[in-house]
Order: C-alpha cells, then structure tokens, then sequence
C-alpha cells in the first residue's frame, strides 16, 4: 500500500514501498521530498538499531525540530531501515488514497 508523510499541508514523503517497525513506517530516502528535510545534530540510540540522527522538517517557514529520524549505519538486525526515514512530532502517515 502507498504511504504518505504529510506536514503543515505538504507531501514530505510518499512511496509504496515502506519498511514497518514498531508500528512506525520507514520510507526510502529517495522518496523524501528533499527542499523540506534539513540534518539536526540531534542522536539517540536503539539497542538493537543503532545509532539515530534526525532531520528537522521546514515547510513555510515553519520548522519542526527532529521531526524525521533514519539509522545511517544500523545493527545487523535492523539493516532493513538502513537509507529508510521515519517521522514523528505532529507529522501524519497516511495510505495515498485516504
């Protein structure tokens, strides 16, 4: 099923070929719509994934801080989200045709 990321009224990523995890979908890196998606110096870490870094999202001028996370060099059991983005903080996914 085609997802979408949607904020303040913008499509930030859409593809039909998302990765799920602990109920959050991960999309491609190359279905972000890229002028929206700025790097954070914000990291966290999973025990089993990895790493964490974050994009702040801007649409309008208006940004919201770390809204998007993606691992840039998961652990072995999560090499399925590696070059995969996911989103939080207010950003709504959603199937396409909703």
């Amino acid at each position: 099923m085609a997802m979408r990321a949607v904020w303040n009224g913008q499509v930030l990523a859409e593809s039909d070929d998302t990765v799920v995890v602990e109920g959050n979908h991960y999309f491609p890196a190359e279905s972000l719509n890229g002028e929206f998606f700025s790097a954070s110096e914000t990291h966290s870490v999973c025990p089993w994934k990895g790493l964490a870094s974050y994009y702040t999202v801007t649409v309008d001028g208006e940004a919201n801080s770390d809204a998007a996370w993606y691992y840039p060099q998961p652990k072995a059991e999560a090499e399925h989200v590696r070059d995969h983005v996911a989103f939080w903080r207010g950003v709504k996914v959603e199937p396409v045709d909703a």
